[in-house]
């Protein structure tokens, strides 16, 4: 093994932006330096090749991977060892190896386009001197059984050593690794067909060299890291010895293959090689063992039952335990002189310990909010004797919080509200949709000490800074936060805090990025001690933010519409004849089953929402959240299980297609093939800022132009109308845990029924791509031909957009879905946009608009310019 491994070729693929939460992150806010660290890091953990993607819809990946390629051609400890750049887009690729000095590896290429794409794009390879990456996939599909991976590999060998002259010893072949052990018997051989395919691609293939993407193989054992681990290195065992030379694998959680337990070895061995129709079952029997799993299966351990009331009280909260909760009250409650010192004794005590564990990373979100349905059940118990004391209990202070006027979004909210619960903090959550005048008499009313305002579509921007011009009008003095996607401590700097300034030690208006950090800012604003000085240094933050925005320089110089325009995208439409969809006209989805929709589930951003950052599936064997993100993992899956059989949560959707054309800037959409009568038209925003390798994008340009028959569709969708009755089920239960899990579910449901319409859209209803046979993670990828842009994101920023979408498919009276005045879609887990079907369309960033394309839009959309300058305040390039 050891010899093996010697020669085996380790690729590290941490400094990609679909693999690495990190990453992505640091790329997307341009902090370069930090993200060279991350390429740094693996080359000195032993990666001899690293991966680089860029491939992300709201990054121009173009200009990202050339950045950072540049960057690491000044850094010898990084550019020591090999690049492969990655990408789904040809340009990204080619403008890669542009950059790089050495010996590129590009990854990848295959024939699945056919045969002029792979040979024009192996030329440039070749041109380049780059050795290539070579998927096992045509036409037809990916390879699964090794005559068809030996097939296709020695079709495109041919191709590139005989026509191109394509030096056979940079030709890598990636013959695809699949999971197996999956439970479906026609994947049990997997790992045997990339075996004998590797073997006869060595033999048969000379010089050229086989890698893979190890981890694939284990998937079906996400989250049972050693399991995995021992999967890896038994598959690499026997792989490598028939000729595997590279592969994405993580080295230093590669198990040595003589290390494995010899009953995990011999179960895996027997899985790998599939030495009988049994050999999953019998891993699947014995994984728990090696997991720690087994600890489920067994006797609770309730030893805690025998500690004194207090410590089985402090042990329940952090442990969130509700079995026994009313019984230890009760017991508290007997020894206590009221019941209310119940809950400023040992609940509060507990509570304490459960926020310096969270304080100190040792406790995750999940957990604290496990721990206050504890809390909250407690509290319920004791109500009616705290009621019939008439003594009520202290808290640290009271705080109102509210999701403005026209925005039904309140998970993040309610998150908040939870964490400050649990530090002893009174909240008064007003809900969603709540208008100024009703969150500023309820202040008044409660004599709150401070006010929390949360939303995420645009337009509740404006909503926030309405309520602090009111605030300052009806003389307020209390500290104001501001919370949200799309908040920013750059608008709340420039837009919110002006309008309701700090004046001595009373006012201020912070901003709080995630709710762990709730609780600190309420403390200090709250604190006598330290209000003054912490409202004095988020003011001076406030001034630098201004002056540094007021002093910011464009990253492009602004164009006019017009010149915007004569840089459209030009698209070669006479050699190109836009698919006719198959079904024209409404159609409506009222019975397709979770159980269909769970294979579409995005699972990364269900563990953002609770806090918890990493990628699915990787983050379930994460060393810090890994546990928590496997129990987050399976409460998800058991809701969904109960869902799926009960029926309380139906998931509903619409598509559209239709006649449509290009008018400048707007696209026609008409009642049928004769294209007389327009039924609306959808208007799209253009890029407006100074391109010198690029065109200047809107939608509108993946539209043909009136004298070509193309189409256009939008669609709409929800996880299902009943989410927020049964968040109120929860609510009344004093279930915050199960209350927040149904709404994140529900949103998870939405995106997933959106990614699964599409694909119905693009095999069977519009039908230009019925061929295609992409994963989930492909999927979620946007490996796919069109795309489905939604009102209100970087490419089409206008929400008012999403009411044409509702009068096109009559959506409210068809599935029950509304918009609210600010044009956002109830129910909160919900999905919009448009179907484009040109296969160069692809999302980009609207980004600065200048005021004669406001102007011109003003006067298309049929709206004043005040109203559009509303609608469109993050994209204008000026002040207004």
């Amino acid at each position: 093994m050891t010899q093996q491994v010697a020669v085996f070729t380790n690729v590290g693929e941490r400094t990609n932006v679909t693999g690495s939460a990190r990453f992505k992150r640091l790329i997307m806010n341009e902090e370069y330096e930090e993200a060279l660290s991350v390429a740094r890091e693996q080359v000195e953990n032993g990666a001899q090749v690293i991966d680089i993607n860029m491939d992300e819809a709201m990054l121009d990946s173009k200009a990202a991977m050339v950045k950072f390629l540049n960057l690491i051609a000044a850094e010898p400890d990084i550019c020591k060892v090999p690049i492969m750049v990655d990408s789904s887009k040809w340009d990204v690729i080619e403008a890669g190896l542009k950059c790089i000095q050495g010996k590129a590896i590009v990854n990848s290429i295959s024939l699945k386009e056919g045969e002029n794409n792979f040979k024009h794009q192996a030329k440039l390879i070749k041109r380049f001197g780059a050795a290539a990456v070579v998927m096992a996939f045509d036409e037809t599909g990916q390879a699964e059984t090794q005559d068809r991976k030996f097939d296709i590999c020695k079709r495109a060998y041919d191709i590139l050593v005989n026509e191109i002259g394509f030096p056979a010893e940079d030709i890598i072949f990636d013959p695809n690794i699949f999971a197996v052990a999956t439970g479906i018997e026609e994947h049990d051989n997997y790992a045997v067909e990339f075996i004998e395919g590797t073997r006869r691609i060595k033999q048969g293939l000379p010089h050229c060299k086989v890698s893979g993407g190890v981890s694939n193989v284990s998937f079906s054992f996400r989250g049972n890291n050693p399991v995995r681990e021992a999967i890896h290195s038994v598959f690499l065992y026997h792989a490598i010895k028939a000729g595997m030379d590279m592969g994405i694998v993580n080295a230093s959680q590669l198990a040595v293959y003589d290390d494995i337990p010899l009953e995990l070895r011999n179960a895996v061995e027997d899985v790998v090689l599939n030495s009988d129709a049994e050999a999953g079952e019998r891993l699947v029997e014995i994984a728990p063992k090696y997991s720690g799993m087994a600890q489920e299966n067994k006797k609770e351990d309730l030893e805690w039952r025998t500690w004194s009331v207090k410590k089985r009280l402090e042990h329940a909260l952090v442990k969130g335990i509700t079995q026994f909760i009313e019984e230890d009250t009760e017991e508290c409650r007997l020894e206590a002189d009221l019941p209310i010192e119940v809950i400023e004794g040992p609940l509060m005590d507990g509570m304490n310990v459960v926020g310096d564990l969270f304080g100190a990373g040792k406790m995750f979100l999940p957990q604290v909010v496990k721990s206050a349905r504890v809390m909250k059940r407690a509290v319920a118990y004791l109500d009616p004797y705290i009621e019939a004391t008439k003594v009520k209990g202290s808290s640290n202070g009271k705080i109102l919080m509210a999701t403005v006027k026209g925005d039904v979004h309140d998970i993040g909210k309610n998150i908040v509200g939870v964490v400050l619960q649990c530090n002893n903090y009174e909240v008064i959550d007003l809900g969603v949709m709540v208008p100024t005048e009703t969150i500023l008499r309820t202040a008044k009313e409660q004599n709150v000490d401070i006010i929390g305002l949360s939303g995420l579509i645009t337009p509740s921007l404006d909503e926030m800074v309405h309520v602090a011009k009111e605030m300052t009008r009806q003389g307020f003095d209390i500290p104001l936060m501001i919370g949200g996607a799309t908040t920013s401590k750059a608008h709340t700097a420039v837009k919110i805090e002006p309008q309701y300034r700090a004046e001595g030690d009373k006012k201020g208006v912070v901003y709080v990025n995630n709710a762990s950090r709730a609780v600190g800012v309420v403390s200090n604003l709250l604190s006598e001690k330290n209000k003054t000085e912490f409202l004095q240094k988020t003011t001076g933050e406030y001034v630098k933010v201004r002056d540094q925005q007021a002093r910011k320089r464009p990253r492009s110089k602004p164009v006019t519409l017009a010149r915007a325009r004569a840089n459209a995208a030009k698209l070669d439409w006479n050699n190109y004849t836009p698919p006719v969809p198959k079904k024209l006209g409404i159609t409506e989805f009222k019975n397709v089953s979770i159980k269909t929709l769970r294979q579409y589930i995005d699972w990364t951003p269900y563990f953002m929402t609770w806090s918890l950052a990493g990628k699915y599936p990787r983050i379930l064997t994460d060393e810090i959240v890994g546990e928590e993100a496997q129990n987050l993992f399976k409460d998800a899956n058991l809701m969904l299980d109960e869902l799926e059989v009960s029926g309380k949560l139906q998931p509903l959707g619409i598509i559209g297609l239709f006649p449509a054309n290009r008018v400048e800037d707007d696209i026609e959409i008409y009642t049928d093939e004769t294209r007389s009568e327009i039924i609306t038209k959808s208007c799209q925003l253009r890029q407006q800022t100074e391109k010198t390798d690029f065109a200047n994008y809107c939608l509108t340009d993946y539209i043909a132009k009136r004298g070509v028959k193309d189409y256009f569709g939008c669609f709409a969708v929800t996880g299902g109308l009943a989410e927020d009755d049964i968040a109120d089920a929860f609510d009344v239960q004093q279930d915050d845990y199960n209350k927040i899990m149904i709404k994140a579910i529900a949103d998870r449901l939405a995106e997933a029924f959106a990614e699964y319409l599409h694909e119905k859209v693009r095999k069977e209803y519009w039908g230009y791509a019925t061929d295609e046979n992409l994963t989930n993670d492909e999927l979620i990828r946007e490996n796919y031909q069109g795309i489905r842009p939604a009102p209100g994101y970087p490419a089409c920023p206008e929400h008012t957009e999403k009411k044409k979408i509702w009068q096109l498919l009559d959506v409210e009276n068809r599935i029950g879905m509304k918009l609210t005045s600010s044009y956002a879609m109830w129910p909160g887990a919900a999905v919009s946009g448009w179907y484009f079907s040109h296969p160069d369309s692809k999302y980009y960033a609207v980004a600065a608009i200048q005021k004669d394309q406001v102007e011109d839009y003003a006067i298309r959309a049929d709206m004043s310019l005040e109203e559009a300058e509303r609608w469109l305040g993050p994209n204008l390039g000026y002040e207004n």
